[in-house]
């Protein structure tokens, strides 16, 4: 069962979040493996999802936009797809909730499709009534994929309508004080949002906590492998929608009762991406991998097998709002971003036009734009404040980084080398503007 929700990061209590309740998914990380240092490959919802499901990165895969209704990006036709993969393995493939990798789920393999509802609730409830179904078959492996909204923006309560993070079930949570970031500034308008966070991260905790009771009583607790992550990082100015750590940094919790390793409350300090996770999968239902796919197995890494920890992260954003494409290279110590384009400093992922809670830096967000790259010490300066890439003690670091990118473009063969991406809404205008 893969579980996955919309902007959430890694704003847990099993992540350091101490007011944030969370005791459900603190407890499923005590009992399984959390991956402390895992990311995304990009920091928005549909090109993340694409790159998790096919094991491959988004400029691979086609998806470097948004995929539903006025965006228009999808899967390219000859991907295969981690369903796809485990149906013909034999698993009966299932998709509840958000499905935000593609428009037409059944094409890529999932055999029951039910997106009638995407909060966690009532994805939760259906989920169970399906898990039940599968108990009564115990011959038949299965896999589900569970998205869930929350804790994604959505309309507020009140004659307002602002897009906080409440919707008309959730209400903010400040019992334990609330944890402000230090990519954030400290204020009224970030505590206001940051409290309403905490109360739908609370309300997914405890939907979560119900799969695995249901998993529990149908006794398919030991033999069911259970993920739990997140698209990207939270919904907060220069996190979302933005290649600094708080865009790309990911929440990625298991459990495997019955495979030693995959258990017990491990913690995994190697760089993770979430490219990697379907040939993981592919590796412990023993499916044959395709051999495009461009991630690697960590299962070697929980098995206690050989395994060679990834030295570099890579992420990028193309579009999502707006055209805004940059390219990045993480390690343990350093982060280094290519932009190109003229943007503003970091696209606002509010969803708000006049935002409630403000980044510490830069200052006067309006009035920034990119430079063209940028270049951070992440050991010294976690929070990203101070570019480094014009600075000449750096000069090497940021060479070598930038070789490093290079070379990942070229070998994924990056249509960015090449010019402007050309957008689905290009085409659409051209159409219209040729038809007969």
């Amino acid at each position: 069962m893969l579980f996955h929700c919309h902007d959430l990061g890694r704003h847990l209590g099993c992540y350091g979040v101490s007011t944030v309740d969370t005791p459900n998914i603190d407890r499923f990380a005590a009992e399984g493996v959390i991956f402390r240092n895992s990311f995304c490959v990009a920091p928005q919802c549909s090109p993340s999802r694409a790159a998790m499901f096919t094991g491959r990165y988004p400029h691979s895969n086609g998806v470097m936009g948004l995929t539903h209704d006025g965006f228009g990006w999808e899967i390219n036709s000859d991907e295969t797809h981690l369903a796809q993969c485990l149906r013909s393995a034999g698993y009966h493939t299932a998709a509840f909730g958000i499905i935000h990798e593609t428009r037409d789920p059944r094409r890529w393999g999932y055999q029951v499709v039910d997106q009638e509802t995407v909060t966690a609730r009532e994805v939760c409830d259906r989920m169970i009534r399906h898990l039940e179904q599968r108990a009564a078959e115990r011959r038949t492996p299965f896999f589900v994929s569970v998205g869930c909204e929350e804790p994604h923006r959505m309309p507020g309560p009140g004659e307002h309508h602002y897009m906080g993070f409440l919707g008309d079930h959730v209400n903010p949570d400040s019992r334990h004080g609330v944890h402000i970031p230090r990519y954030l500034s400290d204020d009224e308008g970030t505590r206001a949002e940051l409290a309403e966070l905490q109360g739908a991260v609370t309300h997914l905790d405890a939907e979560f906590g119900r799969l695995l009771q249901a998993l529990d009583r149908l006794e398919l607790t030991s033999g069911t492998l259970v993920v739990f992550t997140t698209d990207h990082g939270v919904a907060m100015p220069r996190a979302k929608c933005s290649c600094y750590d708080p865009g790309l940094e990911i929440a990625l919790v298991l459990r495997l009762p019955s495979r030693a390793g995959w258990n017990g409350g491990g913690a995994v300090s190697e760089l993770i991406s979430n490219v990697d996770i379907t040939p993981t999968l592919f590796e412990l239902a023993e499916a044959p991998a395709p051999q495009t796919v461009q991630g690697n197995s960590w299962a070697a890494l929980l098995d206690g097998r050989s395994y060679t920890p990834r030295e570099h992260i890579f992420a990028e954003l193309t579009y999502h709002d707006y055209y805004d494409p940059m390219r990045a290279v993480r390690t343990h110590h350093y982060k280094l971003v290519a932009f190109f384009s003229e943007a503003p400093s970091f696209m606002s992922p509010t969803q708000s036009w006049k935002p409630r809670s403000s980044p510490a830096h830069p200052s006067e967000p309006p009035l920034a734009y990119h430079a063209p790259v940028e270049l951070y010490d992440l050991q010294n300066d976690p929070a990203e404040q101070r570019n480094l890439a014009s600075d000449p003690e750096y000069e090497e670091v940021r060479r070598a980084l930038g070789k490093t990118l290079r070379s990942h473009l070229e070998d994924t063969a990056d249509p960015i080398l090449h010019g402007a991406v050309t957008p689905p809404a290009h085409h659409r205008a051209i159409d219209f503007l040729f038809e007969r």
